[in-house]
Protein backbone atom coordinates (compact mmCIF):
# COMPACT_ATOMS: atom_id res chain seq x y z
CA UNK A 1 0.00 0.00 0.00
CA UNK A 2 1.41 3.04 -1.01
CA UNK A 3 0.45 6.76 -0.32
CA UNK A 4 0.31 9.09 -2.80
CA UNK A 5 -0.79 12.98 -2.03
CA UNK A 6 -2.99 14.07 -4.45
CA UNK A 7 -3.65 17.84 -5.39
CA UNK A 8 -21.77 -1.54 6.21
CA UNK A 9 -25.02 -2.01 5.93
CA UNK A 10 -26.86 -1.75 2.57
CA UNK A 11 -27.34 1.73 0.70
CA UNK A 12 -29.98 3.24 2.50
CA UNK A 13 -31.98 -0.05 2.85
CA UNK A 14 -33.37 1.47 5.99
CA UNK A 15 -35.27 4.27 3.86
CA UNK A 16 -36.19 2.81 0.76
CA UNK A 17 -39.24 1.04 0.09
CA UNK A 18 -40.49 0.17 -3.44
CA UNK A 19 -43.11 -1.51 -4.93
CA UNK A 20 -41.43 -4.08 -7.11
CA UNK A 21 -39.09 -1.78 -7.84
CA UNK A 22 -40.58 0.01 -10.44
CA UNK A 23 -43.44 2.45 -9.20
CA UNK A 24 -43.50 3.99 -5.44
CA UNK A 25 -46.15 1.89 -4.36
CA UNK A 26 -47.99 1.75 -0.86
CA UNK A 27 -45.99 2.36 2.15
CA UNK A 28 -46.19 2.22 6.02
CA UNK A 29 -46.97 5.53 7.54
CA UNK A 30 -44.08 7.68 8.67
CA UNK A 31 -44.25 6.25 11.98
CA UNK A 32 -43.11 2.57 11.54
CA UNK A 33 -39.94 4.22 10.49
CA UNK A 34 -39.62 7.82 12.14
CA UNK A 35 -40.57 8.05 15.34
CA UNK A 36 -43.61 10.59 16.23
CA UNK A 37 -41.80 12.78 18.70
CA UNK A 38 -38.68 12.65 16.91
CA UNK A 39 -39.78 14.02 13.43
CA UNK A 40 -41.90 17.67 13.31
CA UNK A 41 -43.76 17.34 9.97
CA UNK A 42 -46.99 19.58 8.84
CA UNK A 43 -50.42 18.15 8.32
CA UNK A 44 -48.97 18.18 4.73
CA UNK A 45 -46.68 15.33 4.89
CA UNK A 46 -48.63 13.44 8.00
CA UNK A 47 -52.34 13.14 6.52
CA UNK A 48 -51.48 9.88 4.53
CA UNK A 49 -53.91 10.77 2.16
CA UNK A 50 -51.41 13.82 0.84
CA UNK A 51 -48.36 11.91 0.88
CA UNK A 52 -50.13 9.36 -1.57
CA UNK A 53 -51.20 11.94 -3.60
CA UNK A 54 -47.44 13.10 -4.22
CA UNK A 55 -46.95 9.26 -4.78
CA UNK A 56 -48.70 9.38 -8.02
CA UNK A 57 -45.87 11.32 -9.72
CA UNK A 58 -43.38 8.91 -8.59
CA UNK A 59 -41.55 6.33 -10.87
CA UNK A 60 -38.71 4.22 -10.51
CA UNK A 61 -36.56 3.14 -13.59
CA UNK A 62 -33.74 0.55 -13.06
CA UNK A 63 -31.09 2.70 -14.32
CA UNK A 64 -27.54 2.65 -12.82
CA UNK A 65 -26.07 5.53 -11.21
CA UNK A 66 -24.71 8.00 -13.94
CA UNK A 67 -23.06 10.24 -11.56
CA UNK A 68 -20.18 11.76 -10.38
CA UNK A 69 -18.05 9.57 -7.92
CA UNK A 70 -18.96 10.29 -4.51
CA UNK A 71 -15.37 10.65 -3.04
CA UNK A 72 -15.21 13.70 -4.79
CA UNK A 73 -17.10 15.05 -1.20
CA UNK A 74 -13.39 15.54 -0.38
CA UNK A 75 -13.11 18.36 -2.56
CA UNK A 76 -15.16 20.84 -0.37
CA UNK A 77 -14.92 18.37 2.92
CA UNK A 78 -11.47 18.83 3.73
CA UNK A 79 -11.47 22.94 3.06
CA UNK A 80 -14.69 22.81 5.41
CA UNK A 81 -12.69 20.99 8.37
CA UNK A 82 -9.62 22.91 8.69
CA UNK A 83 -7.75 20.51 11.30
CA UNK A 84 -8.74 17.38 9.49
CA UNK A 85 -6.95 14.85 6.67
CA UNK A 86 -8.63 12.96 4.15
CA UNK A 87 -7.26 9.33 3.15
CA UNK A 88 -8.67 7.88 0.16
CA UNK A 89 -8.34 4.18 0.51
CA UNK A 90 -8.17 3.03 -3.40
CA UNK A 91 -6.92 1.97 -6.66
CA UNK A 92 -4.94 4.23 -9.03
CA UNK A 93 -8.35 4.83 -10.52
CA UNK A 94 -9.26 6.81 -7.99
CA UNK A 95 -6.14 8.87 -7.67
CA UNK A 96 -6.36 9.61 -10.73
CA UNK A 97 -10.12 10.66 -10.91
CA UNK A 98 -9.13 13.32 -7.20
CA UNK A 99 -6.35 14.58 -9.43
CA UNK A 100 -8.19 15.38 -12.07
CA UNK A 101 -11.11 16.46 -10.41
CA UNK A 102 -9.80 18.60 -7.83
CA UNK A 103 -6.82 19.99 -9.88
CA UNK A 104 -4.43 20.62 -6.93
CA UNK A 105 -1.04 19.80 -7.85
CA UNK A 106 1.59 18.07 -5.40
CA UNK A 107 3.64 20.88 -3.96
CA UNK A 108 0.54 22.68 -2.93
CA UNK A 109 0.28 20.45 -0.03
CA UNK A 110 -3.48 19.44 0.26
CA UNK A 111 -4.98 17.80 3.68
CA UNK A 112 -5.53 14.55 1.61
CA UNK A 113 -3.79 11.78 -0.18
CA UNK A 114 -4.68 8.39 -1.60
CA UNK A 115 -3.75 5.25 -0.19
CA UNK A 116 -3.01 3.16 -3.25
CA UNK A 117 -3.94 -0.21 -3.10
CA UNK A 118 -1.28 -2.34 -5.12
CA UNK A 119 -1.77 -5.56 -6.52
CA UNK A 120 -0.02 -7.58 -2.88
CA UNK A 121 -2.89 -5.69 -0.45
CA UNK A 122 -5.68 -6.96 -2.87
CA UNK A 123 -4.44 -10.94 -3.07
CA UNK A 124 -3.99 -10.10 1.21
CA UNK A 125 0.10 -10.84 0.74
CA UNK A 126 0.14 -7.31 2.87
CA UNK A 127 -1.40 -6.74 6.41
CA UNK A 128 -3.89 -3.69 5.67
CA UNK A 129 -3.93 -2.85 9.45
CA UNK A 130 0.21 -2.32 9.22
CA UNK A 131 0.37 -0.75 6.75
CA UNK A 132 -2.71 1.54 7.36
CA UNK A 133 -1.06 2.63 10.62
CA UNK A 134 2.51 3.26 8.74
CA UNK A 135 0.75 5.52 6.93
CA UNK A 136 -1.16 7.30 9.99
CA UNK A 137 1.63 7.86 11.54
CA UNK A 138 3.79 9.67 8.49
CA UNK A 139 0.41 11.83 8.25
CA UNK A 140 0.19 12.46 11.90
CA UNK A 141 4.21 13.49 12.04
CA UNK A 142 4.01 15.24 9.03
CA UNK A 143 0.39 17.08 8.79
CA UNK A 144 -0.42 16.54 12.69
CA UNK A 145 -4.09 16.86 11.88
CA UNK A 146 -7.12 16.76 14.66
CA UNK A 147 -8.63 13.84 12.73
CA UNK A 148 -8.02 11.43 9.65
CA UNK A 149 -10.61 10.52 8.11
CA UNK A 150 -10.46 7.23 5.97
CA UNK A 151 -12.77 7.30 2.53
CA UNK A 152 -13.75 3.90 1.68
CA UNK A 153 -13.80 3.46 -2.20
CA UNK A 154 -15.32 0.18 -4.78
CA UNK A 155 -12.22 -1.25 -4.08
CA UNK A 156 -12.55 -1.53 -0.56
CA UNK A 157 -16.03 -3.03 -0.44
CA UNK A 158 -15.43 -5.60 -3.10
CA UNK A 159 -12.35 -7.11 -1.15
CA UNK A 160 -14.01 -6.60 2.01
CA UNK A 161 -11.79 -4.13 4.11
CA UNK A 162 -12.82 -4.24 7.53
CA UNK A 163 -12.03 -0.51 7.85
CA UNK A 164 -14.49 -0.13 11.14
CA UNK A 165 -12.96 -2.89 12.57
CA UNK A 166 -9.06 -1.40 11.92
CA UNK A 167 -10.07 2.34 12.77
CA UNK A 168 -10.67 1.81 16.77
CA UNK A 169 -7.48 -0.29 17.47
CA UNK A 170 -5.41 1.75 15.28
CA UNK A 171 -6.85 5.26 16.81
CA UNK A 172 -6.03 4.08 20.34
CA UNK A 173 -2.32 3.08 19.12
CA UNK A 174 -1.67 6.54 17.27
CA UNK A 175 -3.70 8.44 19.91
CA UNK A 176 -5.46 10.12 16.96
CA UNK A 177 -9.15 10.03 16.10
CA UNK A 178 -10.21 7.70 12.97
CA UNK A 179 -14.10 8.41 11.16
CA UNK A 180 -14.82 5.66 8.92
CA UNK A 181 -16.73 6.79 6.08
CA UNK A 182 -17.94 4.40 2.97
CA UNK A 183 -18.00 6.57 -0.19
CA UNK A 184 -17.92 4.31 -2.89
CA UNK A 185 -19.56 4.64 -6.10
CA UNK A 186 -21.19 1.01 -5.78
CA UNK A 187 -23.69 2.27 -3.09
CA UNK A 188 -23.71 5.97 -3.66
CA UNK A 189 -24.25 9.49 -5.91
CA UNK A 190 -22.40 11.99 -6.12
CA UNK A 191 -23.14 14.26 -3.45
CA UNK A 192 -23.81 11.33 -0.94
CA UNK A 193 -20.18 10.89 -0.18
CA UNK A 194 -20.57 13.99 2.30
CA UNK A 195 -23.64 12.27 3.72
CA UNK A 196 -21.84 9.23 4.53
CA UNK A 197 -18.74 11.33 6.36
CA UNK A 198 -21.65 13.76 8.49
CA UNK A 199 -23.28 10.64 9.28
CA UNK A 200 -19.63 8.91 10.67
CA UNK A 201 -19.09 12.40 12.06
CA UNK A 202 -22.04 12.13 14.36
CA UNK A 203 -21.93 9.01 15.34
CA UNK A 204 -17.75 9.99 16.22
CA UNK A 205 -19.52 12.45 18.44
CA UNK A 206 -21.76 10.53 20.35
CA UNK A 207 -18.71 8.31 21.05
CA UNK A 208 -16.81 10.53 22.18
CA UNK A 209 -19.55 11.81 24.59
CA UNK A 210 -19.76 8.03 25.94
CA UNK A 211 -16.52 7.92 26.32
CA UNK A 212 -16.16 10.92 28.84
CA UNK A 213 -19.05 9.54 30.60
CA UNK A 214 -17.51 6.17 31.07
CA UNK A 215 -14.14 8.27 32.20
CA UNK A 216 -16.49 9.99 34.94
CA UNK A 217 -18.08 7.17 36.06
CA UNK A 218 -14.56 5.54 36.46
CA UNK A 219 -13.46 8.01 38.44
CA UNK A 220 -16.40 8.85 41.09
CA UNK A 221 -16.63 4.94 41.34
CA UNK A 222 -12.70 4.37 42.26
CA UNK A 223 -12.94 8.09 44.21
CA UNK A 224 -9.63 8.98 42.51
CA UNK A 225 -8.16 12.19 43.68
CA UNK A 226 -9.46 15.56 42.62
CA UNK A 227 -5.77 16.49 41.53
CA UNK A 228 -5.85 13.57 39.08
CA UNK A 229 -9.26 13.81 37.99
CA UNK A 230 -8.72 17.11 37.24
CA UNK A 231 -5.15 15.94 35.01
CA UNK A 232 -7.15 13.76 33.47
CA UNK A 233 -10.36 15.53 32.27
CA UNK A 234 -8.01 18.80 30.83
CA UNK A 235 -6.86 15.85 28.40
CA UNK A 236 -11.01 15.25 27.39
CA UNK A 237 -12.77 18.22 25.92
CA UNK A 238 -15.94 18.32 27.72
CA UNK A 239 -18.32 20.23 26.39
CA UNK A 240 -21.02 21.81 28.19
CA UNK A 241 -24.35 19.79 28.10
CA UNK A 242 -27.79 22.12 26.86
CA UNK A 243 -30.19 21.82 29.26
CA UNK A 244 -32.75 23.68 26.95
CA UNK A 245 -33.98 23.03 23.08
CA UNK A 246 -31.01 24.03 21.04
CA UNK A 247 -30.62 23.76 17.19
CA UNK A 248 -28.07 22.36 15.29
CA UNK A 249 -28.04 23.00 11.24
CA UNK A 250 -26.07 19.93 9.22
CA UNK A 251 -25.09 20.09 5.41
CA UNK A 252 -21.15 21.25 4.46
CA UNK A 253 -21.46 24.82 3.03
CA UNK A 254 -18.83 27.78 3.01
CA UNK A 255 -18.28 30.07 6.18
CA UNK A 256 -19.83 32.75 4.43
CA UNK A 257 -22.89 30.94 3.48
CA UNK A 258 -23.19 29.75 7.16
CA UNK A 259 -23.25 33.09 8.51
CA UNK A 260 -25.77 34.41 6.23
CA UNK A 261 -28.23 31.33 7.22
CA UNK A 262 -27.14 32.06 11.41
CA UNK A 263 -27.62 35.57 10.69
CA UNK A 264 -31.04 35.05 9.20
CA UNK A 265 -32.38 32.84 11.99
CA UNK A 266 -31.06 35.42 14.07
CA UNK A 267 -33.44 37.78 13.47
CA UNK A 268 -36.17 35.96 14.23
CA UNK A 269 -35.02 35.08 17.30
CA UNK A 270 -33.29 31.64 16.50
CA UNK A 271 -30.15 30.40 17.65
CA UNK A 272 -27.73 28.46 16.17
CA UNK A 273 -25.96 26.62 18.91
CA UNK A 274 -23.83 24.59 16.18
CA UNK A 275 -22.85 22.90 12.51
CA UNK A 276 -22.10 19.62 11.72
CA UNK A 277 -19.40 19.40 10.17
CA UNK A 278 -17.86 22.72 12.44
CA UNK A 279 -14.84 24.54 10.74
CA UNK A 280 -12.57 22.50 13.93
CA UNK A 281 -13.01 18.66 14.13
CA UNK A 282 -13.03 19.29 18.35
CA UNK A 283 -16.23 21.63 17.75
CA UNK A 284 -18.14 19.54 16.99
CA UNK A 285 -21.52 19.75 18.55
CA UNK A 286 -23.13 18.02 21.31
CA UNK A 287 -26.48 16.02 20.22
CA UNK A 288 -29.05 14.65 22.64
CA UNK A 289 -32.35 14.38 23.25
CA UNK A 290 -33.30 18.38 23.15
CA UNK A 291 -31.45 18.69 20.71
CA UNK A 292 -33.79 19.46 17.08
CA UNK A 293 -31.75 19.86 13.86
CA UNK A 294 -32.14 20.88 10.39
CA UNK A 295 -30.67 20.24 6.98
CA UNK A 296 -29.56 22.45 4.57
CA UNK A 297 -28.64 20.01 1.64
CA UNK A 298 -31.52 17.42 0.13
CA UNK A 299 -28.90 14.45 0.02
CA UNK A 300 -28.65 13.84 3.94
CA UNK A 301 -30.76 11.13 4.46
CA UNK A 302 -28.67 9.25 6.47
CA UNK A 303 -27.15 11.59 8.21
CA UNK A 304 -30.64 13.06 9.70
CA UNK A 305 -30.94 8.98 10.62
CA UNK A 306 -27.97 8.78 12.48
CA UNK A 307 -29.31 11.73 14.09
CA UNK A 308 -32.48 10.73 14.90
CA UNK A 309 -31.98 7.16 15.83
CA UNK A 310 -28.93 6.58 17.42
CA UNK A 311 -28.35 10.47 18.96
CA UNK A 312 -32.23 10.76 19.66
CA UNK A 313 -32.12 14.22 18.28
CA UNK A 314 -35.80 15.97 16.68
CA UNK A 315 -35.51 16.37 13.08
CA UNK A 316 -37.67 19.56 11.64
CA UNK A 317 -38.98 18.42 8.29
CA UNK A 318 -38.49 21.38 5.99
CA UNK A 319 -37.85 22.23 2.75
CA UNK A 320 -33.98 23.18 1.95
CA UNK A 321 -32.98 26.96 1.64
CA UNK A 322 -32.22 27.25 -1.72
CA UNK A 323 -33.86 29.93 -3.48
CA UNK A 324 -35.98 32.35 -2.02
CA UNK A 325 -39.07 30.99 -1.59
CA UNK A 326 -37.36 27.34 -0.34
CA UNK A 327 -35.30 30.15 2.25
CA UNK A 328 -38.42 31.54 3.84
CA UNK A 329 -40.28 28.29 4.29
CA UNK A 330 -36.75 26.95 5.87
CA UNK A 331 -37.06 29.65 7.99
CA UNK A 332 -40.84 29.19 8.81
CA UNK A 333 -40.54 26.23 9.80
CA UNK A 334 -37.64 26.50 12.43
CA UNK A 335 -39.76 29.21 13.84
CA UNK A 336 -42.44 26.85 14.00
CA UNK A 337 -40.68 24.19 15.99
CA UNK A 338 -39.35 26.05 18.78
CA UNK A 339 -42.91 27.22 19.30
CA UNK A 340 -42.56 31.36 17.53
CA UNK A 341 -44.09 33.05 14.81
CA UNK A 342 -41.91 35.21 11.78
CA UNK A 343 -41.28 38.93 13.01
CA UNK A 344 -44.32 40.71 11.19
CA UNK A 345 -44.26 44.18 9.95
CA UNK A 346 -46.67 46.44 11.68
CA UNK A 347 -47.70 48.34 8.71
CA UNK A 348 -47.95 45.88 5.75
CA UNK A 349 -49.38 43.10 7.65
CA UNK A 350 -47.02 40.25 6.27
CA UNK A 351 -44.04 38.93 7.62
CA UNK A 352 -40.40 40.33 6.91
CA UNK A 353 -39.50 36.93 5.65
CA UNK A 354 -42.55 37.26 2.66
CA UNK A 355 -41.27 41.12 2.14
CA UNK A 356 -38.01 39.75 1.35
CA UNK A 357 -38.37 37.13 -0.91
CA UNK A 358 -40.94 39.46 -2.49
CA UNK A 359 -37.92 42.34 -2.88
CA UNK A 360 -35.28 39.66 -4.00
CA UNK A 361 -37.73 38.24 -6.94
CA UNK A 362 -38.01 41.85 -7.82
CA UNK A 363 -34.46 42.20 -8.26
CA UNK A 364 -33.55 38.97 -10.36
CA UNK A 365 -36.47 40.38 -12.90
CA UNK A 366 -33.52 40.86 -15.85
CA UNK A 367 -32.92 36.95 -15.00
CA UNK A 368 -36.62 35.51 -14.93
CA UNK A 369 -37.50 37.47 -18.83
CA UNK A 370 -35.13 35.18 -19.86
CA UNK A 371 -36.19 32.41 -18.43
CA UNK A 372 -40.18 32.80 -18.31
CA UNK A 373 -42.19 30.25 -20.10
CA UNK A 374 -38.94 28.44 -21.31
CA UNK A 375 -38.63 24.55 -20.44
CA UNK A 376 -36.35 22.67 -18.40
CA UNK A 377 -35.45 18.84 -17.82
CA UNK A 378 -33.15 17.24 -15.26
CA UNK A 379 -31.07 14.43 -15.61
CA UNK A 380 -30.05 13.54 -12.30
CA UNK A 381 -26.22 13.59 -10.63
CA UNK A 382 -26.27 15.29 -7.36
CA UNK A 383 -29.87 15.24 -5.35
CA UNK A 384 -29.82 18.77 -5.80
CA UNK A 385 -32.61 18.36 -8.22
CA UNK A 386 -36.06 19.00 -6.82
CA UNK A 387 -35.11 21.87 -4.87
CA UNK A 388 -33.76 23.23 -8.30
CA UNK A 389 -36.69 22.19 -9.75
CA UNK A 390 -39.02 23.97 -7.41
CA UNK A 391 -37.29 27.39 -7.39
CA UNK A 392 -37.05 27.40 -11.99
CA UNK A 393 -40.87 26.81 -11.51
CA UNK A 394 -41.42 29.46 -9.27
CA UNK A 395 -39.27 31.56 -11.48
CA UNK A 396 -41.65 30.83 -14.45
CA UNK A 397 -39.90 27.51 -15.86
CA UNK A 398 -41.96 24.56 -16.93
CA UNK A 399 -40.66 21.20 -15.57
CA UNK A 400 -41.11 18.36 -17.77
CA UNK A 401 -39.24 15.42 -16.03
CA UNK A 402 -36.75 15.27 -12.43
CA UNK A 403 -34.53 12.84 -12.89
CA UNK A 404 -32.84 12.01 -9.64
CA UNK A 405 -30.21 8.96 -8.22
CA UNK A 406 -31.70 8.31 -4.83
CA UNK A 407 -35.15 9.90 -3.24
CA UNK A 408 -35.69 9.58 0.21
CA UNK A 409 -39.99 10.56 0.59
CA UNK A 410 -39.80 10.97 4.25
CA UNK A 411 -36.91 13.39 4.14
CA UNK A 412 -37.65 15.01 1.22
CA UNK A 413 -41.27 15.30 2.25
CA UNK A 414 -41.56 19.43 3.22
CA UNK A 415 -39.81 19.95 -0.18
CA UNK A 416 -42.02 17.73 -2.40
CA UNK A 417 -44.79 19.31 -0.78
CA UNK A 418 -43.72 22.88 -1.28
CA UNK A 419 -42.55 21.72 -5.34
CA UNK A 420 -46.66 20.67 -5.45
CA UNK A 421 -48.24 23.88 -3.73
CA UNK A 422 -45.45 25.93 -6.19
CA UNK A 423 -46.82 24.21 -9.57
CA UNK A 424 -50.51 24.99 -8.12
CA UNK A 425 -50.13 28.77 -7.76
CA UNK A 426 -47.84 28.94 -10.91
CA UNK A 427 -50.53 27.00 -12.52
CA UNK A 428 -48.21 24.38 -14.28
CA UNK A 429 -47.81 20.46 -14.48
CA UNK A 430 -46.24 18.66 -12.01
CA UNK A 431 -42.89 17.62 -13.15
CA UNK A 432 -42.73 13.40 -13.70
CA UNK A 433 -39.55 12.48 -10.90
CA UNK A 434 -37.91 9.44 -11.71
CA UNK A 435 -35.83 7.59 -9.68
CA UNK A 436 -32.53 6.11 -10.85
CA UNK A 437 -33.54 7.19 -14.42
CA UNK A 438 -32.49 5.04 -17.44
CA UNK A 439 -30.49 7.18 -19.74
CA UNK A 440 -31.36 5.39 -22.78
CA UNK A 441 -35.42 6.22 -22.14
CA UNK A 442 -34.31 9.44 -20.78
CA UNK A 443 -32.48 10.46 -23.91
CA UNK A 444 -35.52 9.21 -26.16
CA UNK A 445 -37.93 11.90 -23.94
CA UNK A 446 -35.57 14.47 -24.66
CA UNK A 447 -36.04 14.12 -28.24
CA UNK A 448 -39.50 14.23 -27.81
CA UNK A 449 -40.31 16.86 -25.24
CA UNK A 450 -37.32 19.54 -26.42
CA UNK A 451 -36.52 21.29 -23.67
CA UNK A 452 -35.14 24.77 -23.97
CA UNK A 453 -32.27 23.49 -21.49
CA UNK A 454 -31.24 20.43 -20.14
CA UNK A 455 -29.56 19.94 -16.60
CA UNK A 456 -27.44 17.01 -16.97
CA UNK A 457 -23.85 15.19 -15.56
CA UNK A 458 -20.18 16.00 -17.61
CA UNK A 459 -20.57 12.67 -19.46
CA UNK A 460 -23.53 13.54 -21.33
CA UNK A 461 -23.21 17.67 -21.90
CA UNK A 462 -21.51 17.17 -24.83
CA UNK A 463 -22.80 14.64 -26.21
CA UNK A 464 -25.98 16.16 -26.27
CA UNK A 465 -24.76 19.31 -27.33
CA UNK A 466 -23.97 18.02 -31.01
CA UNK A 467 -27.44 17.12 -31.07
CA UNK A 468 -28.56 20.63 -30.99
CA UNK A 469 -29.37 20.55 -27.76
CA UNK A 470 -28.76 23.40 -24.59
CA UNK A 471 -27.32 21.90 -21.67
CA UNK A 472 -26.26 22.76 -18.56
CA UNK A 473 -23.58 20.78 -15.99
CA UNK A 474 -25.38 19.84 -12.95
CA UNK A 475 -21.59 19.57 -10.88
CA UNK A 476 -21.62 23.18 -10.88
CA UNK A 477 -24.76 23.96 -8.65
CA UNK A 478 -22.93 21.75 -6.12
CA UNK A 479 -19.74 23.50 -6.59
CA UNK A 480 -21.37 26.80 -6.40
CA UNK A 481 -23.12 28.93 -3.75
CA UNK A 482 -26.91 28.60 -4.00
CA UNK A 483 -28.17 28.74 -0.54
CA UNK A 484 -29.83 31.63 1.37
CA UNK A 485 -32.02 34.68 -0.04
CA UNK A 486 -28.84 36.53 -1.50
CA UNK A 487 -27.52 33.67 -3.23
CA UNK A 488 -30.44 32.75 -5.76
CA UNK A 489 -29.10 34.90 -8.54
CA UNK A 490 -26.14 32.99 -8.52
CA UNK A 491 -28.48 29.65 -9.37
CA UNK A 492 -29.88 31.95 -12.32
CA UNK A 493 -27.05 33.18 -13.58
CA UNK A 494 -25.90 29.58 -13.71
CA UNK A 495 -29.59 28.61 -15.21
CA UNK A 496 -29.13 31.46 -18.16
CA UNK A 497 -25.75 31.46 -18.70
CA UNK A 498 -26.07 28.65 -22.19
CA UNK A 499 -29.39 30.50 -22.85
CA UNK A 500 -27.68 33.64 -22.98
CA UNK A 501 -24.52 31.94 -25.11
CA UNK A 502 -27.23 30.34 -27.91
CA UNK A 503 -29.24 33.98 -27.95
CA UNK A 504 -25.64 35.73 -28.68
CA UNK A 505 -24.29 32.85 -31.13
CA UNK A 506 -28.60 33.66 -33.12
CA UNK A 507 -27.73 37.32 -33.17
CA UNK A 508 -24.11 36.61 -34.69
CA UNK A 509 -25.61 34.60 -37.35
CA UNK A 510 -28.25 36.91 -38.16
CA UNK A 511 -25.92 39.98 -38.10
CA UNK A 512 -23.45 38.31 -40.28
CA UNK A 513 -22.93 39.76 -43.88
CA UNK A 514 -23.55 37.16 -47.09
Amino acid sequence: MVKVVLSNEDKNSHLKIRDNGFKWGGEPPIETLYDKDAFLCDKYVKKESSLYLVNVFFECETGNYHTFCPISCVAWLYQKIEDSFFLVIGTKTCGYFLQNALGVMIFAEPRYAMAELEESDISAQLNDYKELKRLCLQIKQDRNPSVIVWIGTCTTEIIKMDLEGMAPRLEVEIGLPIVVARANGLDYAFTQGEDTVLAAMALASLKSKNHNQQLENHFNNNKTSKTSVSLLTEKIEDKPQPTEKSLVLFGSVPSTVATQLTLELKKEGIIVSGWLPSQRYQDLPIFNKDTLVCGINPFLSRTATTLMRRSKCTLICAPFPIGPDGTRVWIEKICAAFGTSPVINPLTGKTKLEEREFFIFQGLEEYLKLIRGKTVFFMGDNLLEISLARFLTRCGMIVYEVGIPYLDKRFQAAELALLEQTCKEMNVPMPRIVEKPDNYYQIQRIRELQPDLTITGMAHANPLEARGITTKWSVEFTFAQIHGFTNAREILELVTRPLRRNAMQNKTLLTRPE
